[in-house]
């Protein structure tokens, strides 16, 4: 893999510039850097003062084809009148590439902060989520992933076990602990599900609230249990989980039928992201974004915290699953 590229060193302004001129666009003001670890995102007004956003994908994650059926899926949700940030089709595609770097271009759409702890917005979410599931419903991904413990958990034990990040007095004592929650795991992983097309990483972060909802970010869009675009925005002990679940259930009931049995993948789907994003991070540590961004990385307690959280991981993952009040 080319490290230049890998480290998106050759994004310059001039190469994003001469990129959008392809596209038809004239870039007047801006190229404002905007929060992404995994892509490079910039926002830029052009000659007619309109205001973009512009995403360069990282190098080698996804094809051509992973990246067209996310867009694909942007534009039935934006078709089916659910709030989502869809690219633009520019010179009759949304997809473009230039330098070696596939991109896309986004209308700027702000917003205020999701806002976790209020129970309306919980229900507006919850609506559209149900919406985002009936299109999902409609077909499956053919390039795009299906969550699985291979991508989440395997392959992550892997790229730890060979990091050079993990300190040599820590690391046995890591993957052992990480080798219990993944035999866990294993006990109570199931695919009793039927795969739909999902967010995929559907956390507070990925919602702006422009009277309503707005879902940004499908990066991570993939096939997978509907539980799993819900449970992240569930938060609290479990009488305030609860609440919460029934919330957006009884929400996302209105337009989708929600299959209660997934509720007993939520502690798993924890597991796994917690290990694959510590993956995930360690993978991408040669990009100078991530040392910046992550400097605990290289503490000792850092890497002793993950060992007891992984532990805690395992106990719960042994607790019976969370049950829905008997109202629903």
């Amino acid at each position: 893999m080319n490290q230049a590229a890998f480290n998106f060193q050759t994004l310059n302004p001039d190469a994003i510039v001469d990129a959008l001129w392809d596209t038809g666009l004239r870039v007047e003001s801006g190229l404002t850097p905007l929060n992404s670890y995994e892509n490079r995102v910039y926002q830029f007004s052009d000659e007619d003062k309109k205001r973009y956003v512009v995403k360069f994908y990282r190098p080698q994650r996804w094809t051509s084809a992973q990246i067209t059926e996310e867009h694909q899926f942007a534009a039935e949700l934006l078709a089916d009148e659910v709030p989502i940030a869809a690219p633009l089709a520019l010179q009759g595609q949304m997809l473009h590439q230039h330098d070696g770097f596939y991109f896309a271009v986004f209308p700027s759409l702000g917003g205020r902060q999701y806002e976790t702890d209020n129970y309306d917005q919980m229900e507006w979410v919850g609506r559209f989520l149900g919406r985002i599931h009936q299109t999902g419903k409609k077909q499956t991904f053919a390039a795009r992933p299906t969550i699985g413990l291979q991508e989440y958990v395997h392959e992550p034990r892997q790229v730890l076990e060979n990091s050079e990040l993990i300190p040599s007095a820590l690391k046995v004592q890591l993957l052992q602990s990480l080798d219990r929650l993944i035999t866990t795991l294993q006990s109570c992983w199931h695919t009793h599900w039927t795969p739909l097309r999902l967010h995929g990483d559907c956390h507070p972060g990925n919602i702006l609230w422009r009277d309503g909802p707005l879902f940004v970010d499908l990066d991570d869009a993939r096939n997978g249990p509907a539980v799993q675009d819900l449970w992240m925005l569930v938060n609290g002990d479990r009488q305030e989980q609860r609440i919460q679940w029934d919330i957006l259930l009884e929400a996302y009931s209105e337009f989708s039928d929600f299959p209660a049995h997934e509720l007993s993948l939520i502690e798993p789907l924890r597991a796994m992201r917690m290990v694959y994003y510590l993956a995930w991070v360690v993978r991408r540590w040669q990009d100078p974004a991530f040392p910046r961004s992550f400097p605990w990385m290289t503490d000792e307690d850092f890497w002793r915290r993950q060992i007891s959280i992984f532990d805690e991981q395992d106990k719960l993952l042994q607790e019976p699953p969370l049950q829905l009040m008997p109202a629903f």
